[in-house]
C-alpha cells in the first residue's frame, strides 16, 4: 500500500513538474491528483488531451470534480483538434447544466461537444472524419459518475485490487465479450487500434453512462489513454496506483511505457480520494432526473413545495391580521382606520395563499402524469466494473517490470547501463526479501534515468534511442 510519509523522489528532470501538476485544495478537500501526458517514442504530435477541473466546496458537492482523457484520431492535426475540443468543451458544457443531474449533464457535455466536433470535421476537408475517444470522471459525494466514449479507460484501485470501471468500444473487446472468444482469440483475430465507437465521425453518439460508483477514502481512480494500457497490463497499473504517491505513479507508468516502447502518445491522470471524498448517501437524497422530462417533473415538485410553504405563510398572515381576530381589535378599538388597512392585507394574503395553494395541487398532480426516467438512491447505471484483477505486490510481477527496464537499457550511455544495472540488483534484492516497497522504489529510479536519456534524446537531432526488442510480460 501507499506510504504518503515516504515520497519517491525521482532524479530525472522529466520527472519534474510544476505545482498545478498535483492539485490540493487547501480544506475543500482531501483529494489529491496528478496528470501528465507524453508524446511516446514514435509519433510526430501528441493527439491526446485531457483535464482536471478542480472546483470549490460549494461546486464539489453540487457537480463534483471533473477528470477527462481524450485521444484523437485523425491524418494531421484533425486528431489533435477533435480531441482538444473533446477537452476544452466537455467540462465547460457539464458546468453550464447546472439545471440537469450530473450524469443527465455528463451525458448531455458530450452529446454536445461530439456535435461541435462533428460540425468541425464536416466544415473543411482537411477535418473529414475526425474523432476522438473521451473518458470523463466525476468524482462526486454520491460517488463515481463515468461517461465514455472510446478505448480510453477508467479504473478504481482499492486496495490489493484494480477494476475496469469502462467497457472498452473496441473489435477486440467485442470479440471478446459477445464473439466468445478468449482474450488471446480476440487479440490474434483483430488488430487492437480499431475502435468502434467515437466522438466525431458522426452526428449523433451513444455514450456510456456507470455509476454511481461507491467511494472509500484510499480509493485510487486513474484514467488513461490506450498509450498506456496498450504497454502496461492491468495488474501492473494498479500495483503503482496503490503503491506510489499520484505523482509518483503517473511518472512511474509513463515511464514505464516509454520503457517498452511507447508507440503511441501516454496520458496519465491519477487521482487518490481521501475522508472528505468518501461517498455520503442518504435516503433523503432527490432521486437523480436522467431525461428532460424528469428534470422539468423535479424542478415542478420543487416548487410545488415551495408554493405550499408559501401558501401556508400567506394563509396565516390572514387569520392573523384580518378585523375579526384578536390580535387586531385592540388595534381597531383605539384607531378605526386600521380596519380597512386590516381588511385589505388579509384580502391579499388570502388571495395569495389560495392562489399559492391551487398551484401547489397542480404542481403535486403533474408529476403523477409527467413522465422521465430517475435514478433513485441505491440504483447504478451500465453494468460495470467490467474486469477485475489482483494487483498486489509480488516477486514475479516486479521481475516484470524490471525485466522490461533490462531489456531497455541497450540504447544508454555506458554510465547509465552501469547505473541502471546496479539498481536493478537492489531492486530485485528487495523483491526476494518481499520489500515490495523499495524495490517499486529503486524501479522508479531507473526507469527515470532510462525517461531521461529519452528526453535528451529527444532535443538532439543526432540522437535517436531505438525501442526495446525484447517483449514486455503482458498479465
Amino acid at each position: 500500500m501507499s506510504r504518503p510519509g515516504s515520497p519517491i523522489r525521482l532524479e530525472s528532470a522529466l520527472f519534474r513538474h510544476p505545482p498545478e501538476a498535483l492539485r490540493r485544495v487547501g480544506k475543500v478537500t482531501s483529494l489529491v491528483s496528478s496528470d501528465r501526458t507524453d508524446i511516446g517514442r514514435r509519433r510526430s504530435n501528441n493527439q491526446d488531451s485531457k483535464h482536471v477541473l478542480p472546483t470549490s466546496l460549494q461546486q464539489y458537492r453540487a457537480r463534483g470534480w471533473l477528470f477527462l482523457v481524450a485521444d484523437g484520431m485523425g491524418a494531421h492535426a484533425a486528431g489533435e483538434l477533435a480531441s482538444a475540443i473533446a477537452a476544452a468543451r466537455v467540462p465547460q458544457i457539464y458546468q453550464d447544466h447546472s439545471e440537469h443531474s450530473p450524469p443527465l449533464a455528463l451525458q448531455r457535455s458530450i452529446e454536445e461537444a461530439n456535435r461541435e466536433i462533428h460540425s468541425k470535421g464536416e466544415s473543411e476537408p482537411a477535418f473529414k472524419g475526425m474523432g476522438t475517444t473521451c473518458t470523463t470522471l466525476v468524482l462526486h459525494p454520491r460517488g463515481v459518475i463515468l461517461g465514455h466514449i472510446g478505448d480510453s479507460r477508467a479504473y478504481r484501485i482499492r486496495g490489493r485490487t484494480i477494476e475496469q470501471l469502462s467497457r472498452d468500444h473496441s473489435l477486440v473487446w467485442e470479440l471478446e465479450s459477445d464473439g466468445g472468444m478468449s482474450r488471446e482469440q480476440a487479440n490474434d483475430a483483430a488488430p487492437k487500434n480499431i475502435i468502434t465507437r467515437s466522438m466525431g465521425p458522426h452526428a449523433d453518439v451513444v455514450v456510456d453512462l456507470e455509476g454511481p460508483f461507491p467511494v472509500q477514502a484510499g480509493d485510487v481512480f486513474l484514467l488513461c489513454s490506450d498509450g498506456l494500457s496498450g504497454q502496461v497490463d492491468d495488474a501492473e497499473i494498479g500495483l503503482c496506483a496503490a503503491e506510489l504517491e499520484p505523482s509518483d505513479a503517473t511518472n512511474f507508468l509513463i515511464g514505464l511505457a516509454l520503457v517498452r516502447g511507447a508507440p503511441d502518445n501516454i496520458t496519465v491522470i491519477v487521482a487518490r480520494a481521501g475522508e472528505e471524498e468518501a461517498s455520503k448517501v442518504s435516503r433523503n437524497d432527490s432521486p437523480w432526473p436522467l431525461s428532460e422530462e424528469a428534470t422539468s417533473t423535479q424542478r415542478q415538485s420543487r416548487q410545488a413545495w415551495i408554493a405550499l410553504v408559501v401558501g401556508g405563510i400567506c394563509l396565516l398572515l390572514a387569520l392573523m391580521l384580518n378585523p375579526w381576530s384578536q390580535l387586531t381589535k385592540e388595534a381597531i378599538r383605539d384607531w378605526p382606520l386600521v380596519h380597512p388597512a386590516c381588511l385589505f392585507v388579509s384580502g391579499i394574503a388570502l388571495l395569495g395563499s389560495v392562489a399559492s395553494l391551487l398551484f401547489a395541487f397542480m404542481g403535486f398532480l403533474a408529476p403523477q402524469a409527467a413522465r422521465g426516467r430517475v435514478l433513485r438512491v441505491g440504483e447504478v447505471l451500465g453494468k460495470g466494473p467490467y474486469r477485475r484483477y489482483d494487483c498486489g505486490p509480488s516477486e514475479q510481477r516486479l521481475e516484470g517490470i524490471l525485466t522490461s527496464i533490462e531489456s531497455a537499457t541497450g540504447g544508454l550511455s555506458t554510465a547509465d547501463q552501469d547505473r541502471t544495472s546496479a539498481i536493478l540488483v537492489r531492486a530485485r534484492q528487495h523483491a526476494a526479501a518481499s520489500s515490495f516497497h523499495e524495490a517499486i522504489t529503486a524501479a522508479a529510479e531507473a526507469i527515470a534515468i532510462f525517461a531521461r536519456a529519452v528526453e535528451a534524446a529527444r532535443g538532439d537531432d543526432t540522437a535517436r534511442m531505438a525501442p526495446p526488442t525484447a517483449p514486455h510480460p503482458r498479465g
